[in-house]
């Protein structure tokens, strides 16, 4: 059992539990002895919350303790970190974040030599270090941290090389959303490189703002900026940029499940796809209808990307994702990205040679509720008698027309309650009910 690593790294609020200066310095410390490979050389990025700067610093000064040599990127998204290990050849990348969470959390983010997420084991080794005393290395052998001023415009050039050199989005116009997070020095760059006419929101962080208001988890903000601009479509950004959103030209979200079935159809056109489409539990059942219809498999996981990613490898498949906006084009990068998957968006469109709303109407949506449920101090209530009674019945009254979820989450203090099915009322009323009888459980 890991003590303190999650299903995403170690995440929480500021000055709580593990997220305080001298865990962070400890881990630090701990990641070096098991990642630093000698010397080894480590890259650290963060998003724009206040907090960052003293993680920063506590790592800083663990890994520089455990002589590893260091390398900060500044702001920059968790993908972009992910890229930048790869193409520095370093031992691995951390990123201080705490993705789409308020800016009262943070957390730490792990990435292998190659870009992929820690397997277990390595995490677990790094749990084992934690355990042990801090010793310094010898003076002599300390490492040293250097700045990398170019870190952006690397991260830039490779985003744009995920599309065709030959094609450009010259007469769009297009509102981007980056959330006051890490993708707000980069994603309007990308875009108006590539020939868009860009407008920017979310792109003022002060350290307090991330995920405030804007960005993926709060789109309201883009939907009303498309129409008012006229714009062609929206992008919407999370906090560390490893999540998209799109809005069409009528202010329409567009959710992660339509945006990876037109990356797919593109792929198909173009005889690239490959593999299984994967989704996750919460997948909406009308993404895997869709695909059906164009011939391509369909396989679901537990929820988070790290599933996803394994079973992507096991079947050999190259895309994957969730109605988040979580996707992952593995003939592309090694994570889930945000401007990447954009991208890939914006080329399907220009390669189809169909309207963006054309393209999402392919993928008709059964109506889902989901209803979060904030966790107090019983934390078991997902298991509890009179919740599994609930799900009983509700599975019942929907029979074969749909399905219940109930998941606590890998990232935050909550139970995520779903109902899916084809009567939006149906589900509405169940889901409430539902949530209301966990609810009754985490008050106990």
């Amino acid at each position: 059992m890991r003590r303190y690593f999650g299903t995403d790294g170690i995440r929480g609020c500021v000055g709580e539990g593990h997220i305080t200066p001298d865990f962070v310095l400890k881990l630090g410390w701990a990641a070096g002895r098991v990642l630093g490979n000698g010397r080894g050389k480590i890259l650290i990025g963060k998003d724009t919350r206040i907090s960052g700067y003293m993680f920063e610093s506590a790592l800083e000064a663990g890994l520089v303790a455990a002589g590893v040599n260091i390398r900060l990127l500044g702001p920059m998204t968790t993908p972009g970190v992910a890229y930048l290990t790869r193409a520095f050849r370093a031992s691995a990348g951390i990123v201080i974040t705490a993705s789409h969470n308020p800016y009262q959390d943070n957390g730490i983010k792990f990435f292998s030599s190659d870009g992929d997420k820690l397997p277990d084991e390595v995490e677990m080794a790094i749990e084992a270090e934690l355990e042990c005393p801090l010793r310094t290395v010898e003076s002599s052998a300390l490492g040293k941290a250097k700045r990398v001023e170019d870190a952006n415009g690397r991260y830039i050039e490779f985003c744009k090389s995920t599309i065709p050199s030959s094609m450009n989005f010259r007469g769009l116009k297009i509102v981007v959303d980056c959330a006051n997070g890490a993708t707000y020095n980069t994603a309007p760059h990308v875009l108006e490189e590539l020939g868009a006419s860009v407008v920017s929101i979310g792109t003022e962080p002060d350290g307090f703002n991330i995920n405030r208001d804007v960005g993926s988890t709060e789109p309201g903000a883009l939907c009303k900026a498309v129409v008012a601009e006229g714009a062609d479509l929206g992008i919407a950004f999370d906090g560390d940029g490893d999540r998209v959103l799109m809005v069409d030209a009528r202010g329409r979200l567009i959710d992660g499940d339509r945006l990876l079935y037109i990356i797919a159809k593109s792929r198909l056109a173009a005889e690239t796809m490959r593999g299984e489409v994967v989704g996750t539990l919460m997948s909406n059942l009308g993404l895997e209808h869709a695909l059906r219809r164009l011939g391509l498999g369909f396989a679901r996981t537990k929820v988070g990307d790290r599933y996803i990613m394994e079973r992507l490898r096991g079947s050999d498949g190259i895309l994957g994702g969730e109605p988040s906006g979580h996707i992952i084009c593995r003939d592309r990068t090694s994570t889930g990205d945000g401007i990447v998957s954009a991208l890939q968006v914006l080329a399907a469109i220009n390669r189809l040679e169909l309207s963006f709303e054309d393209l999402a109407d392919e993928v008709e949506l059964y109506p889902q509720r989901l209803v979060n449920v904030r966790l107090g101090g019983n934390r078991e209530v997902v298991g509890a008698p009179a919740v599994l009674d609930a799900v009983a019945m509700a599975e019942r009254e929907l029979g074969e027309r749909g399905r219940v979820l109930l998941r606590p989450s890998g990232t935050e203090p909550l139970v995520r309650v779903m109902v899916e099915g084809v009567d939006a009322d149906q589900v509405g009323r169940l889901a409430e009910w539902l949530a209301d009888i966990v609810r009754d459980q985490v008050s106990d």
